[in-house]
């Protein structure tokens, strides 16, 4: 496992170079445009040098170690670039989705005091009219902004700025916000870069010759986990396809098929839809080992993909301001009980807390805590940055609180509740969403479905279901009580949802992740 971090650490200068040195020619990132177009590809080498150009332009700019810098471009290979060049440097990326809007833009960059905007000319053009110093085009030329890739071509490859500290300001997220505004999530130059070797080596569980593929957007601390700190610990190739718009799962399996990809991360909304597809002509000749993260996965799911596949999806647990907490360890040789967030991370003492604090025995519900005291583990965020409130509320005694209610069996592993402002409170009973909502997807009708507590003058809350159709189904109250009756059949009978709405979509995060808050809301 890894020990404390040294005094001095950065990724880009103590990871990816040493693999430069020691395997110079092996394949460190691979993109590929949608349908297979504009396939580049780079050796750990050639993004190590580009490393240093790309060093050197930010800090001809003016850029300097701690500055904040909004990085916002799709699945490119400039992001990876500009990602390495910023870390070496000492500034501080704060990576973006494409997804976002002008206002979200706009208050990235006024909240973090950014002194540069990356992008392409997607956001370019959202861009127009917002004040920032520098502005930086990725991929093509336009007034008023600067050439990336120009650049880079013309810095200077030997560029080689003064070490980081380990402690130092490495990279921010803007939290998701499904329960509120966005919160900036700061990682040190470790807590990432050097955190995430445990992600890469025992729940990614990549070797040197290892091509992996992350379905995850660049915006995302996914991205983070499994495109850029994950697999280059482990000296693996990156594989990115720079697919838009709407997810196309048919497209995806192509891809997998296509390639020789041999590990893949997806997340859940993904899987949902991918098992739905004819599995039975796809081939994936060099797949070795599948994992997902980002929110629960249904054990159906994972049922579905492993007996079209022969391959079982590995479930791992964590938050933007972590590594990999909770996981099915395949390096470790754990089994793997479908549904289940695993066991606790080897690094990591994971508990369950009542509301004072206390640990509690497995079968009780409590909230999931990482003890931080008296030894911080690697791989933890330092802090919500310039949000005294918020960071007093996770960091109490000697816990760092995640928000998130589990129950943990008897055998160790963890399983999956919700989030704290997201169990139904019913009569005498904790009812969370999660086993609600798989109860529903298990039935053939249902494509999506979500579940809130609602307000109960008898009960105090009852529980509520959204329900999204596939196409060739449609609203009925015959439909409605065979769901309810398929719930009472597949769960305990006191968590049926007593009341069903039938919706055109669930409202969700930019991330994917459902807006059970905004439901709540609803009357």
């Amino acid at each position: 496992m890894i020990a404390g971090p040294p005094l001095y650490f950065n990724f880009a200068r103590d990871v990816v170079e040493r693999w430069a040195r020691e395997r110079p020619d092996a394949p460190a990132l691979w993109c590929v445009g949608e349908s297979g177009a504009k396939e580049q590809r780079y050796s750990f080498r050639q993004i190590t040098e580009d490393s240093h150009r790309a060093a050197s332009f930010f800090n001809d700019l003016g850029i300097r170690s701690g500055d904040r810098v909004l990085l916002i471009t799709p699945r490119l290979p400039q992001w990876w670039v500009a990602m390495l060049g910023l870390v070496r440097l000492g500034a501080v990326p704060i990576p973006g989705t494409p997804l976002l809007t002008a206002k979200d833009i706009r208050y990235r960059l006024e909240t973090a005091e950014a002194t540069a905007l990356i992008t392409d000319a997607e956001g370019a053009d959202k861009a127009e009219g917002l004040q920032v110093n520098h502005r930086v085009l990725a991929g093509g030329e336009r007034p008023g902004w600067i050439n990336f890739d120009a650049g880079v071509r013309a810095a200077d490859a030997s560029f080689d700025p003064e070490p980081t500290r380990s402690d130092e300001p490495g990279i921010i997220y803007f939290t998701s916000g499904t329960t509120g505004p966005p919160k900036m999530v700061l990682h040190t130059q470790a807590s990432y870069g050097l955190g995430h070797r445990l992600t890469g080596e025992l729940w990614l569980a990549l070797k040197p010759d290892d091509v992996h593929w992350c379905l995850t957007d660049t915006g995302w601390a996914k991205a983070a986990w499994s495109c850029f700190f994950g697999p280059w610990q482990m000296g693996a190739c990156v594989f990115a396809v720079d697919s838009r718009g709407r997810f196309d799962p048919v497209a995806d399996l192509r891809t997998l098929a296509q390639y020789p990809i041999t590990t893949w991360c997806a997340p859940p909304t993904a899987l949902r839809l991918i098992v739905r597809e004819d599995l039975s002509a796809c081939q994936f000749q060099h797949l070795r080992h599948c994992v997902s993260a980002g929110e629960p996965l249904n054990p159906e799911v994972i049922a579905a993909w492993k007996q079209a596949t022969g391959h079982t999806i590995y479930k791992g647990y964590g938050q933007t301001e972590t590594v990999v907490l909770i996981g099915n360890f395949r390096s470790l040789g754990g089994k793997v009980r479908p549904g289940s967030m695993g066991k606790p991370t080897p690094g990591f003492t994971v508990a369950l807390l009542d509301e004072n604090l206390q640990e509690l025995s497995a079968g009780r519900e409590g909230e999931v805590a990482v003890r931080v005291r008296p030894e911080r583990p690697l791989g933890l965020f330092r802090e919500y940055w310039r949000n005294p409130n918020e960071n007093a509320a996770r960091f109490q005694e000697d816990w760092y609180l995640t928000g998130d209610r589990a129950v943990r069996d008897s055998e160790g592993y963890y399983w999956f509740v919700g989030r704290a402002d997201d169990v139904i409170k019913s009569s005498s009973y904790r009812i969370g969403p999660f086993e609600v909502e798989s109860a529903l997807i298990e039935h053939p009708a249902v494509l999506e479905a979500a579940v809130v507590g609602k307000p109960d003058p008898v009960r105090g809350q009852i529980v509520k279901a959204f329900v999204v159709l596939h196409k060739d189904r449609a609203p009925s109250e015959e439909l409605r009580g065979q769901l309810q009756a398929h719930c009472r059949k597949v769960t305990a009978p006191y968590k049926y949802p007593r009341e069903i709405e039938f919706v055109a979509e669930l409202p969700k995060t930019m991330s994917g992740k459902i807006r059970r808050v905004e439901l709540r809301q609803r009357p």
